[in-house]
């Protein structure tokens, strides 16, 4: 059945690929988008989707644009803060808590069925462990500090109020329309050129998830006929990747003859050798587990990417000239 869906952050990597997702399957979709936003990921989605500008900060013009479409379901994906060159603090608690508390509250006003809140799972902190939903959080950085109080926002709302509000703990999630300076395209297109970019410590490891899984898990727990209220699940695969592992499949895939250079990359604060999620919850409860692995997925970007010569040229042009970051 086809459903008015409101997406937020529709302009970033997994909420352009939530747009189209939402788009393919016949949805009514409108796209709440700040006044600043990037276009390049939009493009095909402008002519099939109605577009809102609306600062989230604004709670009523929050209020107004949600009223206005009467959404059934909302993904709220905006967010600031997620990449080392985001430290704006007063920016990030807009974004991430006070943008979360006015849509969330609006959602709730116009009666929408389903809020799927996209969480971070920076939330938890450093964990020696698969990292579970109902452990205590150890936010180790300003992001994962307003990431964490969206999250119990939602919860509180959900359980006052009697909404359907979930967050999604999202993992290390690529694939078509990542940022381009990010660890995947960068080794792509360094790959192509018989390279590979500088490097952190070999033990460094990521959860990785696949962008199409990421977004159907939220699609999923939007139409699922009956979640708790207030429920966090972990999007994740339950299996971690070292940088060693990631760098040696993508020689592998593109036969790339350079040689890691390991320790040329600075490490940052959030680097860990241990960083996966358990996926128990989400598939013990709703059925849904990722699907795909990490080389599927990897093959599957690699395709897309040398398939669009228009992107290729911008992701060349940002990495080629850039120090990547993973």
């Amino acid at each position: 059945m086809s459903k008015r869906v409101l997406i937020t952050g529709a302009s970033g990597f997994v909420g352009a690929n939530l747009a189209r997702r939402a788009v393919g399957d016949g949805h009514e979709v409108h796209l709440l988008l700040r006044a600043a936003h990037r276009n390049w990921r939009l493009q095909g989605l402008t002519e099939s989707t109605a577009i809102h500008t609306v600062d989230l900060k604004d709670r009523r013009a929050v209020q107004r644009a949600v009223a206005a479409i009467r959404p059934h379901w909302v993904f709220h994906l905006a967010a600031y803060g997620g990449y080392s060159t985001q430290t704006a603090l007063e920016r990030m608690v807009g974004t991430n808590v006070w943008g979360c508390v006015h849509l969330l509250d609006a959602s709730r006003d116009a009666g929408a069925e389903a809020f799927v809140n996209a969480g971070s799972s920076s939330e938890y902190g450093h964990k020696d462990h698969a990292t579970r939903e109902d452990e205590a959080l150890e936010p180790n950085s300003h992001y994962a500090i307003t990431k964490a109080a969206a999250t119990h926002y939602c919860q509180l709302t959900a359980r006052a109020n009697d909404v359907n509000a979930i967050t999604v703990r999202l993992y290390s999630v690529y694939g078509p329309l990542e940022e381009p300076t990010r660890l995947i395209p960068t080794l792509i297109v360094r790959g192509r050129h018989g390279q590979l970019p500088p490097l952190v410590s070999p033990h460094t490891a990521r959860d990785f998830v696949y962008v199409d899984d990421a977004v159907d898990a939220m699609m999923t727990l939007a139409a699922a006929p009956s979640v708790p209220r207030g429920a966090i699940y972990n999007v994740c695969t339950g299996v971690q990747t070292t940088m060693r592992e990631v760098v040696d499949l993508a020689r592998a895939a593109m036969r790339v003859p350079a040689e890691p250079a390991w320790g040329t990359m600075p490490e940052r604060a959030w680097d860990t050798n241990v960083w996966v999620g358990s996926p128990a919850r989400l598939e013990r409860e709703i059925g849904w587990r990722a699907p795909t692995d990490l080389a599927e997925g990897f093959h599957r970007t690699l395709q897309w990417l040398q398939g669009e010569p228009e992107h290729l040229q911008m992701y060349q042009d940002a990495i080629l000239k850039l120090t990547p970051h993973a």
